[in-house]
């Protein structure tokens, strides 16, 4: 009989959070969180004033960072990033990004622009899950836990849906999962 591990129970979290999301992202409500969030996240980077502000591209029914993006780069001198992954050797890091639809691609598929890697000062994080303690799920590729366990000194902020709240026990944080500065939803700050 096949013994399940925390990586199992994980993968099967993660599948039913993605499932949740995908039906949930596709209802007037999600409009009205995207527009929520967006404020709420607008408020945050007023107060840190981001010089460099690490970004992501969405996909897979994630908040939509676009606007904040363009208000960001207009409020004070605010470089904006992209992410881009490799995958062997497993690592990321961020691109200058001009706000543009990216004309490339990183090894997972995602749009990313061209350029020399820069280190944000401040990065929102996409969650497909979420502790209120500040431990994320994500895909399962790791990237921005290694990314975030290299570069200690940048604030790192999960957006995720409210409904996206796990229990720790739950998600079970591992040894590699780093702990966010807040999570931002749609009607909450859960500061660590």
């Amino acid at each position: 009989m096949p013994v399940n591990t925390p990586n199992d129970a994980r993968r099967a979290l993660r599948q039913r959070l993605l499932a949740e999301r995908r039906t949930w992202s596709a209802t007037a409500a999600c409009e009205l969180a995207q527009q929520a969030l967006q404020a709420r996240v607008m408020d945050v980077l007023t107060q840190l004033e981001p010089e460099c502000l690490g970004l992501y591209w969405p996909w897979r029914g994630e908040f939509n960072p676009g606007e904040v993006a363009r208000w960001a780069a207009t409020q004070w001198p605010c470089q904006l990033a992209l992410p881009f992954a490799r995958k062997s050797p497993v690592e990321m890091h961020f691109r200058p990004w001009d706000g543009e639809a990216p004309s490339s691609q990183d090894e997972c598929g995602i749009p990313s622009p061209e350029g020399k890697p820069v280190v944000p000062d401040v990065v929102l994080v996409p969650c497909v899950g979420f502790t209120p303690e500040g431990f994320r799920l994500g895909y399962g590729g790791g990237y921005f836990d290694r990314f975030l366990a290299a570069h200690p000194h940048v604030t790192a902020i999960g957006l995720a849906w409210e409904a996206a709240k796990v229990d720790a026990n739950a998600l079970a944080p591992q040894a590699h999962d780093q702990a966010l500065m807040a999570v931002l939803t749609e009607s909450n700050t859960w500061s660590v």
